[in-house]
């Protein structure tokens, strides 16, 4: 009995603490794995850089040396700037709202609304989250909308896991199960050659069954906690300023104030939405909306100048690690790309699949892009740094370039929420540990994982084309 008690306990790694083994392994990486790199073709009417597949060739060795791996993490910090300033100016924004009590009033309003039915939010935000990511390609500004999320989950009388599934998992869902999503269908597809968005009715089938999926999981889950709050895998983390207890919000009333408030938080998504799509704007011009909505936010409250700053100081706090592992995530792909491995990486795994039968060579392609996603957690950026390979490979093997474009849809899809690289940023903006997620996520994948596969197959048997 006193050997098991003196026994310690198996705690599972800090997110910091897994990328930076993965930054060290990589760096070592370097001196073992022979340098390499493709020729990048630009097009001159769109500007997108792409691989010339045939243009392969080993150069000399790059290693990156032990100071060269602290280096990488400021070089990634730098990189990531644009995206670590959104996670600021975003939760700054939300941090202002829920300061003026807001949310608190109008999660009260709705749970009289709903009158015992608070499951249904469930299903209702997880399908809008997933169309977003889905059609015009959501991603970067779920990250403001994760707290709020994650606040009603908990008023509710979920966790975070489940506003975090609401949220960031909805949206990667909806991304990876893309139907007109521009940065990846979109890009793809033009890279190999095909009408822009065609073999859609299948992607759509792909989506009505992986959302469908995924929903009924978070719903599962969330009734088993509900039931009883002692399984929920968020039991003894800290939320901070997150957490709204049901008790807290009974008696806050939803002014008429505090309802142009929530009304200007609709507002500023609708005004995202629409200048993302009409004008081009992207992750510098989101983060300027968002700070300025939590400005107006503060001005209609006739929140002080100093109060102002302190918001901005203790939301920054809260949101620190989300923002940090932005930078240390970038910085595998400093260490890759000055390491000139990643190439190589990318030659040395797709040889295999120029031997293996059509539908075998399906599968592998789904296999490769999820590798790859490890490397590159980019959608548009692995599209132009796989797709020109796969293109011809997919004409080699007899495989139909829609089956391609699909198998890199998938691979680049999903292992968002699974590889570190890619899940990192909103388990952190959402406050939930990395062993946690895993622990809510691992047996979905897998679920979905098949899913995939049998998708590809049902793909190469009906000769899934340009259609």
């Amino acid at each position: 009995m006193e050997e098991s008690k003196n026994k310690k306990e198996f705690k599972f790694p800090h997110t910091f603490t897994i990328l930076f083994i993965l930054i060290v392994v990589l760096a070592i990486c370097t001196y073992v794995i022979p340098a390499g790199n493709f020729e990048r073709v630009t097009d001159a009417a769109t500007g997108a850089v792409s691989i010339d597949p045939n243009s392969f060739k080993y150069v000399e060795q790059t290693p990156v040396g032990f100071f060269d791996i602290f280096l990488s993490i400021q070089k990634g910090m730098v990189e990531g700037a644009s995206v670590i300033f959104l996670i600021f100016f975003a939760y700054f924004w939300v941090y202002t709202i829920n300061q003026t009590g807001s949310l608190h009033g109008a999660i009260n309003s709705l749970l009289r609304m709903l009158n015992g039915k608070e499951s249904l939010v469930i299903p209702i935000f997880m399908l809008i989250f997933a169309l977003a990511g889905s059609t015009y390609g959501e991603w970067d500004t779920i990250y403001g909308l994760i707290p709020i999320f994650v606040g009603l989950s908990i008023a509710l009388g979920y966790d975070a896991v489940v506003g975090l599934a609401m949220t960031g998992m909805a949206v990667a869902v909806g991304f990876a199960s893309a139907t007109t999503n521009p940065f990846t269908i979109g890009i793809a597809q033009s890279i190999a050659g095909l009408p822009i968005f065609s073999g859609l009715s299948l992607r759509w089938i792909v989506f009505v069954v992986m959302v469908g999926t995924s929903i009924w999981w978070t719903m599962r889950y969330a009734k088993k906690i509900k039931r009883d709050p002692m399984k929920s895998y968020m039991k003894g983390v800290d939320m901070g300023a997150m957490e709204i207890n049901r008790d807290d919000i009974d008696g806050v009333e939803f002014t008429l104030k505090r309802k142009l408030t929530i009304l200007s938080l609709f507002a500023t998504i609708l005004v995202i939405v629409y200048t993302s799509l009409k004008w081009g704007w992207y992750i510098d011009e989101m983060s300027a909306t968002f700070l300025l909505s939590g400005l107006l936010v503060s001005a209609v409250w006739s929140i002080k100048p100093n109060n102002i700053i302190n918001n901005l100081l203790k939301s920054c706090g809260e949101v620190i690690i989300g923002a940090f592992v932005v930078g240390v995530s970038r910085s595998i792909l400093v260490i890759l790309r000055e390491g000139n491995i990643l190439d190589t990486v990318i030659y040395t795994l797709y040889l295999p699949l120029s031997n293996l039968p059509s539908w075998l060579a399906a599968e592998g392609m789904l296999v490769f892009q999820t590798i790859v996603n490890f490397f590159i957690p980019s959608g548009s950026g692995q599209a132009s740094a796989v797709m020109p390979i796969m293109t011809p490979l997919s004409d080699m093997v007899g495989v139909n370039r829609q089956i391609a474009v699909l198998a890199y849809q998938f691979g680049d899809g999903y292992s968002n929420l699974l590889w570190p690289t890619g899940i990192a940023v909103l388990i952190s903006v959402a406050k939930v540990p990395l062993d946690r997620w895993y622990k809510f996520f691992l047996p979905l994948y897998g679920i979905m994982f098949v899913l995939m596969m049998i998708f590809i197959y049902v793909a190469t048997i009906i000769n899934y084309g340009p259609f």
